[in-house]
């Protein structure tokens, strides 16, 4: 007699059952997840832009009349560039006290690289008639971007590119050719500069 097997009809119920409790588990973490991320305060580009967040003070309008003086001297400049250097000794120190200004506005210590500023201003002034201090120049263009460029990180990261415009001003000023042969990259380094202070103004 030939054996018949009887196969048992295998259950639905438990397959259900599991499949309901990922699914409450689902609700669950997609619940908690979301309330979770309503307490955590996101910084957005809104408010990244907009000077809402802390370290972002583009926003904030200072007027310091220091700075506002060097945008000025900059703007308003029809003297000529000079054998004795007195355009460029007189925009690093306007330059030098805007960014110590505007540091003070801000509550940033920019002081060592000030310091290193003044250094080159001052070789700058104590030979006026050097011909050959474009590396003075240089110098203290590199000590001022750097200065600014610190600044700008901490309290100002939307002013990246006017950074990169200043250094790239920097950098174009040759300290082995004569300042006279390139006026036009020591002035257009100082209408940089003066572009960016007056945005952090």
């Amino acid at each position: 007699m030939a054996e018949i097997k009887i196969e048992q009809k295998k259950q639905v119920w438990p397959w259900f059952l599991v499949g309901l409790v990922i699914a409450a588990l689902l609700v669950y973490f997609l619940v908690f997840r979301d309330n979770n991320n309503s307490t955590t305060e996101v910084v957005t580009e809104e408010n990244y832009n907009s000077g809402t967040n802390d370290t972002n003070l583009l926003g904030v309008k200072e007027n310091n009349s220091t700075v506002a003086a060097f945008v000025s001297f900059v703007e308003n400049d029809t003297a000529r560039m000079s054998l004795d250097h007195a355009y460029t000794n007189e925009a690093l120190l306007k330059l030098m006290a805007a960014s110590n200004a505007m540091a003070d506005e801000i509550g940033y210590d920019i002081q060592a690289d000030l310091d290193k500023l003044e250094a080159s201003a001052k070789l700058i002034d104590n030979e006026p008639f050097e011909t050959s201090h474009a590396k003075n120049i240089r110098n203290a263009t590199d000590n001022s971007t750097t200065a600014l460029q610190n600044m700008q990180r901490a309290k100002y990261p939307g002013l990246t590119s006017e950074v990169d415009e200043l250094k790239s001003a920097s950098a174009s000023i040759n300290p082995e050719t004569l300042t006279l042969d390139q006026k036009g990259a020591v002035k257009n380094y100082f209408a940089k500069a003066s572009d960016l202070l007056k945005k952090m103004n």
